[in-house]
């Protein structure tokens, strides 16, 4: 009887393994079929694809433009940006270079006449009197910040003027360019004395020097001390031409200023405190008795 039963299950199982390989080998050996589109298929094929590929073309198109369109308007934008922030830092190293050429002037002057005994007040060009060729400057500092009325003004280069107007804020410097302004000076090389006043443009004429004084081009012309306003011994130009005439005891002297008055920005104010200024005028004078 068990034989029987092991004889059929094996049979069963022969035939299953049967079944399944045919099924497997069918499967491996189908072949896909190939079905011809109809005539309406086509028609449609040859109608729409075209369209779709000019739909297609458009989208790209139309994506690309965005794309395009977007990145320059961004890179214009970043352009505008990057130049002005070029330009904010070309403005701010104009700045500091403009500080630091001030700085170094201001330095210069400070150093100047460390030695005169009155009070120095720096002070900034803010003006000028076209009307008089120059000769007139203003400047920002006025009564309020310790100038009188006579003080000298100066550069590190020599004298500048003296000051003729003055308010709270601001003083009026008549400049040695002017006619009315007439500086007490020596030749420093022959110690000739003469009177100099403003000339024409940016020159002056020394008057009053003998004629048998023998001055040369390039002489450095100097204060003389005399007088209530210059101290001693500032620098004031250097002779520029000589004419002496065949008649007359004097010469004429042009001399041109040690100051460059077209690039005036900074000048200091030399104010005598008290009676100094009338002490310093005898100690120049007692000094000229002496030689």
């Amino acid at each position: 009887m068990k034989v029987a039963l092991n004889e059929g299950s094996r049979l069963k199982i022969i035939i299953n393994v049967l079944v399944i390989s045919m099924a497997l080998y069918g499967v491996s050996k189908r072949d896909v079929n190939v079905k011809e589109t109809t005539i309406f298929e086509n028609f449609m094929l040859d109608t729409l694809a075209p369209l779709q590929r000019g739909v297609t073309f458009v989208h790209h198109q139309v994506i690309s433009f965005f794309d395009h369109y977007v990145t320059n308007v961004n890179a214009s934008k970043e352009n505008i940006a990057l130049k002005s922030s070029v330009g904010d830092l070309k403005q701010h190293i104009f700045s500091l270079e403009q500080v630091e050429a001030e700085n170094k002037r201001l330095k210069k002057l400070l150093q100047f006449g460390e030695d005169l005994q009155r009070k120095k007040i720096l002070a900034q060009v803010v003006a000028w009197d076209s009307s008089s060729d120059f000769r007139v400057l203003r400047i920002n500092k006025g009564h309020s910040d310790g100038i009188k009325l006579q003080s000298t003004v100066v550069t590190a280069n020599g004298v500048v003027g003296y000051i003729y107007r003055l308010t709270d804020n601001f003083a009026d410097i008549l400049t040695i360019l002017d006619p009315n302004n007439r500086v007490d000076v020596l030749i420093n090389r022959t110690r000739s004395n003469g009177i100099l006043e403003g000339y024409s443009g940016w020159r002056c004429m020394m008057k009053y020097v003998t004629r048998t004084d023998p001055v040369r081009l390039n002489d450095l012309v100097i204060t003389s001390g005399l007088g209530n306003i210059y101290p001693k011994g500032l620098k004031v130009g250097n002779v520029s031409k000589v004419e002496r005439e065949s008649y007359g005891i004097t010469q004429n002297i042009e001399v041109a200023p040690t100051v460059d008055f077209s690039k005036l920005e900074e000048v200091v104010v030399l104010v005598a405190e008290g009676n100094q200024r009338k002490k310093l005028e005898w100690q120049a004078l007692d000094g000229g008795q002496a030689k």
